[in-house]
């Protein structure tokens, strides 16, 4: 019997409900794991939520770094998957594990111990120094933890395995939560350590969440890596992984070191600006979690109908996700605005970060809208092989529009921080109207890695 494009269509949008769910709550736990550390440093004090929010900035650029390897190996191992070339995703997996264990060794003695220097170009103020260092120098002595990791629940999630990570991220979240009320604030005989009690819990959960994730890759999808696969060695699946891996890992950079930039000009507005842009990053984080779960679970499985050459399924697939991302996005950007004094006022007493707080959430509505499809457009371009445009196009608009008008409204003009979200305003949604184009075009069609 001939399966019918409904039936088919209808379980494609199974296999993408399968993965969106555990990827939605593992990444919506992820976001805690950062958000926990803000919270209860805001019950300590304003200025450590200030320093810590400066240092994360540095030190997820600095993770971006491991994306290189990783956006590969998803793209890679969806593909080589779909058309059932188990031999080619192993040997991606196994180069992909080498090459994030060597480069997150190097990230970490950076981060560790250039910290002070760092957070000194960054113009971090004295009175925040004190409570950076100390973070920055934990965190990033760890940060080799993280890059295995992510590399391995890359390789589980493009396998349909994503409910492992998710699992995973529970514990860790449990963990970190425990060791941040034990270590900050002085509990069951612990020091009261603040923003380095934070730091401490947070790389702890670290560690256990690369050993748990490794005993599950071992158990449930790679058993071995057989020497005989890797002899002689696979350059071929290397260079493919560069391929897709720094284009696409230099986006995502290009991005955050765009972020970097903007928070060493929310700096120059002082410690409130500095703050409040801490905590509405925090709380805009949980209106976009669900378009970066759908575009994940939709990148996983137009990476697999490209493998398997069905290039119509793969394009209809990617309408159906920008279009539901950017329905729940607005209306979740719409309720944190309408709740956004509470919110804010729950997290300071500061009248001062509650009205930029609030004013801001207000302009966001329009960035998430603009965001939810860029995160959708993306994902599903690398997923398809077409991996330079959404490269070229982020750098030239991110540095155009959100660093440049952020420049000229929020300090030339003095229009603030709120002058600064108009700017990123303006930059999501010009990319989003380019990406929309392009995957319109179906000039990504003909990128993929399986011949």
């Amino acid at each position: 019997m001939v399966e019918t494009p409904v039936i088919r269509t209808v379980s494609i949008r199974k296999e993408l409900t399968k993965l969106v769910i555990p990827i939605f709550i593992e990444t919506l736990l992820i976001m805690m794991l950062g958000a926990v550390d803000t919270i209860m440093l805001s019950q300590y004090s304003d200025e450590s939520v200030a320093a810590v929010g400066v240092v994360n900035q540095i030190v997820m650029f600095a993770f971006l770094i491991f994306e290189v390897i990783n956006i590969g190996t998803s793209v890679l191992c969806s593909q080589y998957l779909g058309a059932g070339l188990r031999k080619k995703m192993v040997q991606v997996v196994g180069v992909s594990l080498l090459l994030n264990l060597a480069v997150g060794v190097l990230v970490s003695l950076i981060l560790h111990f250039g910290a002070a220097t760092l957070l000194g170009w960054m113009g971090l103020r004295p009175e925040l120094l004190k409570y950076g260092i100390g973070y920055m120098e934990i965190v990033g002595a760890f940060a080799f933890f993280q890059a295995l990791s992510l590399t391995v629940s890359a390789s589980l999630r493009s396998a349909n395995k994503a409910i492992y990570p998710m699992l995973v991220t529970v514990l860790v979240n449990v963990l970190n939560i425990i060791g941040n009320y034990s270590l900050i604030f002085g509990k069951f005989g612990f020091p009261a350590l603040g923003a380095e009690g934070a730091a401490i819990s947070t790389s702890i959960a670290r560690g256990v969440s690369m050993v748990v994730l490794f005993i599950i890759l071992f158990r449930k999808h790679i058993p071995s890596f057989p020497r005989a696969w890797f002899r002689p060695f696979p350059w071929i699946e290397l260079k493919n992984l560069m391929k897709v891996g720094l284009p696409s890992a230099g986006e995502n950079m290009s991005y955050s070191f765009s972020q970097v930039v903007i928070t060493f000009l929310i700096n120059m507005l002082g410690n409130n600006a500095l703050a409040t842009r801490t905590y509405t990053v925090n709380i805009v984080m949980f209106v976009y979690l669900f378009a970066i779960a759908m575009a994940q679970g939709g990148a996983i499985s137009i990476g697999h109908l490209i493998g398997q050459r069905k290039i119509r399924a793969a394009y209809l697939l990617g309408k159906y996700v920008m279009r539901l991302s950017i329905l729940v996005s607005l209306v979740l950007s719409c309720i944190w605005a309408a709740l956004g004094h509470t919110i804010f006022s729950l997290l300071t007493n500061n009248e001062e970060i509650i009205r930029l707080g609030v004013m801001v959430m207000l302009i966001d509505i329009v960035v998430e809208i603009g965001r939810a499809v860029n995160i959708y457009a993306t994902n599903a371009l690398r997923s398809a092989g077409d991996v330079n445009y959404p490269f070229y196009v982020g750098l030239v608009v991110q540095w155009s529009v959100s660093v440049g008008l952020s420049y000229l409204l929020g300090i030339y003009w003095g229009w603030g921080l709120a002058g600064m979200w108009c700017a990123f305003l303006l930059d999501e949604n010009i990319r989003a109207i380019i990406f929309v184009r392009r995957w319109n075009s179906l000039k990504w069609a003909k990128k993929g890695f399986v011949k």
